[in-house]
């Protein structure tokens, strides 16, 4: 129990110290910059982005869980997704919104392990091609990690092997808890990522997922100021947003501590970099607020009908759902 509650409040523990130690060293006016930069076109060009996102986000999610035999439509995982954003941008750890919508969808369809497994591994596969795009751009376009990719790439490259064999591995009838969760995570990966129809839904939803997210930092960094080239601001996009993958409040901490390093590293300053990504913080945050509204809309008492159809109206009701148990 003592464990658990320090793992639990580790990340946002690590997060606070480092928006501290940020805060400390370039003080509290790039965190006012890039609140006063942002105006109603880039929020709405924001927001534009953020649906694109999360369909794609919700789409690959879909596809993961129909390989599992968990189905959802497409309409149900959109709402969830919105949902699960907000939470993930909202509460500490920055995962409570994936448990969340994994528990709600295992309840839903009587099955809450493949739900669970579901989510698992499209954020997994999400992660991984992120960090392929991450490692692409730092290796073609001067950084400054570009002296490290070679190693990077190298790592990368040994990890897949090993991951590669153990799927390929033949998956026999083994009693140990080793050979159980082996067998499944095996089986998860081939039915629910490496089938035909899957791979190319996954790897094409979560690259457009993550341009997305590198577009909305260049409209953040544009709305404060930074004037340097694309081509300039690409890799620094890249590095910002795989900071995110550190432990984090909602986000926050790392990323701004990272993108200023990047920043002044790249001759461009730590203060235009901390503003940036507050500004881009902030934007992510206000598109998330439609989730809000899928939230109080299932909160309201006795719904005939759920929070996904009530935001979709008539046409939604119209179509039949996968997945739905009679």
């Amino acid at each position: 129990m003592v464990t658990r509650s320090v793992f639990r409040w580790a990340g946002p523990a690590v997060g606070a110290a480092v928006l501290a130690a940020v805060t400390w060293r370039l003080g509290s006016g790039p965190f006012l910059d890039g609140v006063r930069a942002l105006d109603g076109g880039a929020l709405v060009a924001a927001a534009a982005l953020f649906l694109l996102t999360t369909v794609c986000f919700a789409w690959r999610w879909q596809t993961v869980a129909d390989g599992l035999g968990v189905r959802l439509s497409l309409a149900e995982a959109v709402a969830a997704y919105y949902r699960c954003l907000f939470l993930n941008l909202t509460l500490p750890g920055g995962v409570a919104g994936d448990v969340h919508r994994g528990v709600r969808h295992g309840r839903d369809v009587r099955d809450l392990g493949h739900a669970l497994r579901a989510v698992v591994w499209e954020r997994t596969a999400g992660q991984f091609v992120q960090v392929l795009l991450t490692v692409s751009v730092l290796f073609v376009m001067p950084s400054p990690l570009h002296s490290a990719m070679p190693f990077v790439a190298l790592a990368l490259a040994a990890a897949a092997a090993v991951i590669l064999l153990v799927v390929r591995a033949r998956t026999g009838r083994g009693h140990s808890r080793w050979e159980r969760l082996r067998n499944a995570a095996v089986a998860d990966i081939h039915r629910g990522l490496l089938n035909r129809r899957a791979l190319p839904k996954v790897a094409f939803a979560s690259t457009v997922a993550v341009l997305g997210h590198v577009l909305t930092f260049l409209i953040a960094a544009r709305a404060v100021g930074v004037a340097a080239p694309v081509t300039r601001l690409l890799p620094l996009a890249f590095i910002s947003i795989m900071a995110m993958a550190l432990p984090n409040i909602g986000g926050w901490g790392p990323r701004e501590g990272v993108t200023a390093w990047a920043f002044s590293a790249a001759g461009l300053g730590a203060g235009l970099g901390a503003a940036t990504a507050v500004a881009y913080g902030i934007l992510v945050l206000a598109a998330s607020l439609p989730g809000g509204l899928v939230l109080l809309l299932e909160r309201l008492p006795r719904r005939r009908e759920s929070a996904p159809e009530a935001l979709l109206g008539p046409w939604h009701r119209q179509r039949p759902q996968a997945g739905k148990a009679s």
